[in-house]
């Protein structure tokens, strides 16, 4: 005689429903991190009270020795409108201004000015306090 039940329970764990979990909890981490492009050259920025985040495009880099970087390129200060100009490529891009803060300003005025005249959002960044 069969007293055994005719119903199988099976045992086994469906990993489906963690996946999704997983993958939904990755997507939140994605949207809600900051996406902050720092420079790579170390310099002593200024303190700011306000500060935005810029998607930087073209970085023009003054360190306190008065070398002037862009995109972490050494050039020297008579190439500077050339290798802005090739690196925007013509459209209006931003250029932003990491430049210590041991720096005479006119340095910062200097790069300001030749992207102006090239039409360039200029952006300076600073530290917030």
């Amino acid at each position: 005689m069969n007293l055994g039940s005719k119903k199988k329970v099976d045992a086994s764990f469906n990993m489906a429903s963690m996946t999704d979990l997983i993958f939904l909890l990755l997507v939140f981490f994605m949207l809600t991190s900051s996406f902050i492009t720092p420079s790579g050259l170390p310099v002593n920025l200024p303190s700011s009270a306000a500060s935005t985040i810029e998607v930087q495009k073209v970085s023009v880099t003054v360190t306190k020795d008065l070398e002037y970087f862009v995109n972490e390129k050494k050039i020297s200060k008579a190439m500077l409108e050339g290798e802005l100009k090739s690196q925007l490529g013509g459209a209006n891009g931003s250029v932003v201004l990491h430049i210590d803060k041991d720096v005479p300003w006119e340095h910062g005025v200097y790069v300001a000015g030749i992207a102006t005249s090239l039409e360039a959002k200029v952006v300076v960044a600073t530290k917030p306090k």
